[in-house]
């Protein structure tokens, strides 16, 4: 059984968001990062959770990174 990805990233309105891999809803909502990862947490204690980088780092898209 392979783990459930979850993937956090910010929502155009504000807050953040969480959503499994092949969602479309979001599973967790929240005013900041930390208390969406905090939620995940507790919910899928066995997913990977992968986080959007917020801040620009170079040319190209912003990669997620694993919390």
């Amino acid at each position: 059984m392979s783990k459930d990805k979850i993937f956090i990233e910010p929502r155009s309105n504000g807050g953040f968001s969480a959503k499994h891999e092949h969602g479309q809803r979001a599973v967790v909502t929240a005013p900041t990062q930390s208390a969406v990862i905090n939620e995940v947490k507790q919910r899928y204690p066995d997913a990977t959770v992968h986080v959007a980088r917020v801040r620009t780092v170079g040319p190209g898209p912003d990669k997620f990174r694993k919390v």
